[in-house]
Protein backbone atom coordinates (compact mmCIF):
# COMPACT_ATOMS: atom_id res chain seq x y z
CA UNK A 1 0.00 0.00 0.00
CA UNK A 2 2.87 2.39 0.81
CA UNK A 3 4.81 1.45 -2.16
CA UNK A 4 1.70 2.45 -4.54
CA UNK A 5 1.08 5.67 -2.71
CA UNK A 6 4.66 6.77 -2.59
CA UNK A 7 4.51 6.36 -6.00
CA UNK A 8 1.76 8.08 -7.30
CA UNK A 9 3.37 11.14 -5.15
CA UNK A 10 6.23 11.04 -6.44
CA UNK A 11 4.78 10.54 -10.11
CA UNK A 12 2.65 13.59 -9.22
CA UNK A 13 5.65 15.36 -7.70
CA UNK A 14 7.68 14.37 -11.19
CA UNK A 15 4.36 16.34 -13.29
CA UNK A 16 4.55 19.47 -11.35
CA UNK A 17 8.49 19.76 -11.39
CA UNK A 18 8.33 19.37 -15.72
CA UNK A 19 5.15 21.80 -15.56
CA UNK A 20 8.14 24.12 -13.70
CA UNK A 21 10.91 22.82 -16.04
CA UNK A 22 8.88 23.18 -19.53
CA UNK A 23 6.70 25.85 -18.64
CA UNK A 24 7.73 27.93 -15.76
CA UNK A 25 4.49 27.02 -14.23
CA UNK A 26 4.49 25.58 -10.54
CA UNK A 27 1.30 24.11 -10.09
CA UNK A 28 1.26 22.94 -6.66
CA UNK A 29 1.82 27.00 -6.07
CA UNK A 30 -0.71 28.35 -7.61
CA UNK A 31 -3.17 25.71 -6.52
CA UNK A 32 -2.24 26.39 -2.91
CA UNK A 33 -1.98 30.13 -2.43
CA UNK A 34 2.43 30.23 -3.64
CA UNK A 35 5.33 28.32 -2.80
CA UNK A 36 5.88 29.98 1.10
CA UNK A 37 1.87 28.61 1.54
CA UNK A 38 1.93 26.15 4.32
CA UNK A 39 -0.05 23.91 2.17
CA UNK A 40 2.18 24.14 -0.58
CA UNK A 41 5.27 23.38 1.48
CA UNK A 42 3.11 20.46 3.39
CA UNK A 43 2.64 19.24 0.05
CA UNK A 44 6.24 19.85 -1.09
CA UNK A 45 7.65 17.88 1.81
CA UNK A 46 5.32 14.86 1.39
CA UNK A 47 6.45 14.87 -2.13
CA UNK A 48 9.98 14.32 -1.11
CA UNK A 49 9.37 11.86 1.73
CA UNK A 50 7.68 9.70 -1.28
CA UNK A 51 10.50 9.99 -3.06
CA UNK A 52 12.92 8.76 -0.40
CA UNK A 53 10.52 5.95 0.26
CA UNK A 54 10.76 5.25 -3.34
CA UNK A 55 14.52 4.36 -3.20
CA UNK A 56 13.60 1.63 -1.43
CA UNK A 57 12.14 -0.07 -4.08
CA UNK A 58 15.50 0.20 -6.15
CA UNK A 59 16.92 -2.08 -3.68
CA UNK A 60 13.99 -4.59 -2.69
CA UNK A 61 13.29 -8.27 -4.81
CA UNK A 62 10.10 -8.05 -6.63
CA UNK A 63 7.45 -9.64 -4.87
CA UNK A 64 6.31 -11.46 -8.25
CA UNK A 65 9.33 -12.64 -8.95
CA UNK A 66 9.83 -14.36 -5.42
CA UNK A 67 5.89 -15.86 -6.04
CA UNK A 68 6.65 -17.57 -10.15
CA UNK A 69 10.01 -18.76 -8.33
CA UNK A 70 8.76 -20.61 -5.13
CA UNK A 71 5.90 -22.10 -8.29
CA UNK A 72 7.91 -23.50 -10.33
Amino acid sequence: MWDKFALIVTIIGSLNWGAIGIFQFDIVAWLFGGQAAIVSRIIYAVVALAGIWCISLLFRENALVRQSESVE
